[in-house]
């Protein structure tokens, strides 16, 4: 398994998945790697967790809809065969495996929720907010039946993750992280460092001639793979999105105007008040004091005879929404700058209050929002017509009509690709800008054949792509003449980058026989320059973060030769200085890091529970069954 893990992390596209599914918090390692739990015992189940069986249909609905959500969060499609290759087949199973654990768990502990918090939990969400802000139930079953999920199982399943949830916080607790840990960790990523430099640059290398006909062929011949024209694919795209539907005209001014006086104060900001207050037990103290005043008695003073501190006296510079007491509320939104209010009687106490400076509130009319809000509404009303297009669509692809056939008939707007490599490029080696920024499709046209009948992309937040790739131009050598200009650029620019290598290592030589820095730019005519306060992982100025990465392998004094981003550019550092970080537990980047450590230790401890807990009520694999969803060998890795 774990060799699988690590040969499947080699490429981006297995880090990037691995990096999501080991994300999760609810997902067990426990099970792999015990071949006994593979044994046979009911020809309709996947699995079975103490008193649970997992049945094969339930299985593959959920395995598709997660492959779904992790191409979605990856934007690019994974088949079947590259979740096998990743073992996302056995980590899916796995995750399932643990969340049914922790529901056996919360019936054995008979841990419930009342239907008024699961409502709570659902009406708050904002995915479910109409244009109203409000919960908008409409949206809410569109949401839900568009992610494949009845009005009850939803229910269902949000109470189990929220038993789940009270489960794994009440196992992980409040966890402290070692002091050292945390000190150690801090200290490696808060060090910083100085260089001094030498930017060697073209002008280094001096002339460089032309190559010669015969060297740029040989050159060219060495090196033909380089110049080789990738695969092109051809397609017909066909989006279907609330945006591209939405119809903003079609929306009258009645109805933009109702939307606007509901969240008129969601577009402008409430005025702000500097707010001084002291609080009195008594009325008749309260009172008194403010005949006092009248007779010049300032504010300040009448605080400090009381003995109030600064942070008591001084509310802030809030909004009125701000103030929790409606009558203070009011009386200090009545005042003037510089006013001192009567005494006002408040829900904890009579209050005397002073009014400092005043931020003006702003508000857009409806003219400065009504183009968006009669967008916003156009694209609410397009996600109900989305299914029944989508329905008609699947009807026409059904009956053997192309997607250019089918945007014709819809009156829909396809999009057509003539030639487009894996990189997003076309032949003339720019980005294709017809192509959507999301999902990948790209990714889906090279995973896919002519005359395939694909499944639509999901496009965020309601949208889908449909597409067809209806050509291949697969990938060949080209000549020179079609490249020679290519050909003849690259070639200078290793002769140049080889000259600055011989010119870096000989300044190099020269330093670690003692030579400084700057008595090596003065033999070279060129100039030292300095970089401080770098810190790892980030690019210094206009260095090249690789030249952050030299400087921080580094011992303070030594030199080091670095290649830039480019290849007519080279660096010759030597480290200067190496600072360590005052460790200071209340920094917000140590509390940042504190945080992302006690989630890191929590997953740790929550992993272990779960593990413990399906030894201990027992957990049965049925490998044929799991073979059936998959596909292929589901072997141990």
């Amino acid at each position: 398994m774990l060799r699988g893990i690590h040969k499947a992390t080699s490429t981006w596209v297995g880090k990037a998945v691995m990096g999501v599914i080991m994300g999760g918090l609810i997902i067990s390692f426990a099970i792999w790697g015990i071949g006994d739990i593979f044994r046979g015992f009911g020809q309709n189940s996947v699995a079975k967790i103490g008193g649970t069986e997992i049945s094969i249909e339930q299985y593959r609905n959920y395995y598709t809809e997660k492959l779904q959500q992790l191409g979605q969060r990856m934007r690019r499609s994974i088949s079947n065969d590259q979740a096998r290759a990743l073992g996302l087949d056995r980590q899916l199973l796995g995750q399932l495996v643990a969340e049914t654990t922790l529901d056996e768990q919360a019936k054995q502990m008979r841990l419930g929720l009342s239907d008024k918090d699961i409502a709570d939990r659902i009406t708050s969400d904002p995915a479910f907010r109409g244009i109203n802000g409000q919960f908008d139930r409409s949206r809410f079953e569109s949401i839900i039946r568009n992610a494949g999920f009845t009005e009850s199982r939803f229910v269902a399943e949000q109470r189990n993750v929220m038993l789940r949830r009270q489960i794994a916080q009440t196992v992980s607790g409040d966890l402290k992280v070692p002091e050292t840990t945390l000190k150690s960790i801090a200290q490696y990523q808060g060090e910083k460092r100085a260089i001094q430099y030498i930017a060697l640059t073209a002008a280094q290398a001096g002339d460089v001639p032309a190559a010669t006909p015969e060297e740029l062929a040989q050159y060219f011949e060495t090196r033909k793979v380089l110049f080789r024209a990738p695969e092109y694919r051809k397609a017909t795209l066909l989006p279907l999105s609330p945006s591209d539907l939405a119809k903003p005209e079609a929306v009258k001014d009645e109805e933009a105007k109702a939307a606007y006086e509901q969240r008129k104060d969601s577009f402008g900001t409430p005025e702000r008040r500097e707010l001084r207050q002291i609080v009195f037990p008594k009325p008749e103290d309260a009172t008194a004091a403010h005949e006092r005043i009248t007779k010049g008695l300032s504010f300040a003073d009448l605080a400090k005879e009381r003995g109030i501190s600064e942070a008591d006296l001084n509310v802030g510079t809030v909004a009125k929404t701000d103030i929790i007491d409606p009558a203070v509320a009011d009386a200090a939104f009545a005042l003037k700058a510089d006013e001192i209010s009567v005494p006002v009687k408040g829900t904890f106490g009579t209050v005397l209050l002073q009014v400092g400076r005043i931020e003006p509130g702003t508000q857009k009319t409806y003219e400065d929002v009504a183009a968006d809000l009669k967008k916003e509404i156009a694209e609410l009303r397009a996600r109900s017509e989305i299914n029944a297009l989508r329905d008609k669509i699947e009807d026409d692809r059904a009956g053997g009509a192309t997607l250019a056939e089918t945007a014709k008939k819809l009156n829909l707007t396809a999009i057509n690709i003539e030639a487009v490599d894996r990189s997003g490029r076309g032949p003339d080696g720019q980005p294709v800008a017809a192509l959507p920024k999301t999902p990948d499709v790209v990714g889906a046209l090279f995973a896919t054949d002519v005359g395939v009948d694909n499944e639509a992309l999901q496009v965020p937040p309601n949208g889908y792509l449909y597409y067809d790739m209806t050509g291949i131009t697969p990938a060949r050598d080209r000549t020179l003449d079609e490249v020679k200009d290519q050909v003849a650029a690259r070639q200078r620019d290793d002769e140049i980058a080889k000259r600055l290598q011989a010119k870096a290592d000989d300044m190099l030589t020269k330093l670690k026989a003692g030579a400084t820095l700057a008595q090596i730019a003065a033999e070279n005519n060129l100039r030292v320059d300095t970089a401080a306060d770098m810190t790892r992982g980030r690019a210094a100025g206009f260095l090249p973060v690789k030249v952050t990465d030299a400087a921080f392998k580094l011992p303070k004094g030594s030199p080091a030769s670095i290649d830039g981003d480019k290849a007519a550019e080279r660096y010759v550092i030597v480290v200067t200085d190496v600072t360590d970080p005052t460790f200071d537990a209340n920094a917000p980047e140590v509390k940042q890091l504190t945080a992302s450590l006690q989630n890191s230790f929590a997953d740790d401890i929550v992993g272990q529970y779960i593990a413990k807990a399906e030894a201990d009520i027992g957990v049965t694999l049925n490998q044929a069954a799991l073979n059936q969803v998959v596909g292929g060998g589901t072997s141990n890795r």
